[in-house]
């Protein structure tokens, strides 16, 4: 059995050549299944309470679960990834930016602190900084979907813009 990084490079790899939707939410869902797999009891535990918070819009209990395990497992992506989503959805965009900025300091290929960024960055006018961070997604996964739009929708800004 291959270990988790090689796992995880396998995937990324597949992920790069997908077309189909339904291959690429494929192999999305493998490899957010091998970042939330962990062998620690209490980060799980956690991580279960911070989603079920999450679910019950319970962003203050959310955040908290996820600010332990970014503060006992600093080098645990998802745990950053998680409470920069708790943020976003609190409106603390620059919360939300600075940890995704340290998810993807741990994982340069966590499409999903890329997607939330670029969000980000739209909804604050920086189509500059998003239109470089859904290239940075394109390379990973060129035919995920929607993705194309997105980028041709900032660009057209910005043409539009005069810049």
């Amino acid at each position: 059995m291959p270990d988790r990084p090689q796992q995880l490079d396998e995937l990324f790899q597949r992920l790069r050549t997908a077309t189909a939707p339904l291959e690429i939410e494929a192999l999305q869902q493998g490899i957010w299944q091998l970042w939330l797999e962990t062998d620690e009891v209490a980060l799980n535990k956690h991580m279960e309470s911070g989603m079920r918070a999450i679910a019950a819009e319970d962003y203050a209990r959310a955040i908290a679960d996820f600010s332990w395990i970014t503060e006992q497992y600093p080098s645990y992506a998802e745990g950053w990834n998680k409470r920069a989503t708790v943020y976003y959805l609190r409106g603390e965009y620059r919360a939300s930016l600075l940890d995704v900025r340290q998810t993807l300091r741990l994982e340069p290929r966590h499409f999903g602190a890329l997607s939330g960024r670029a969000t980000i960055q739209r909804m604050v006018g920086d189509d500059r900084g998003a239109l470089r961070t859904l290239r940075r997604l394109r390379r990973l996964c060129p035919h995920l979907p929607g993705l194309q739009a997105q980028l041709r929708e900032v660009q057209d800004r910005l043409d539009g813009n005069g810049e």
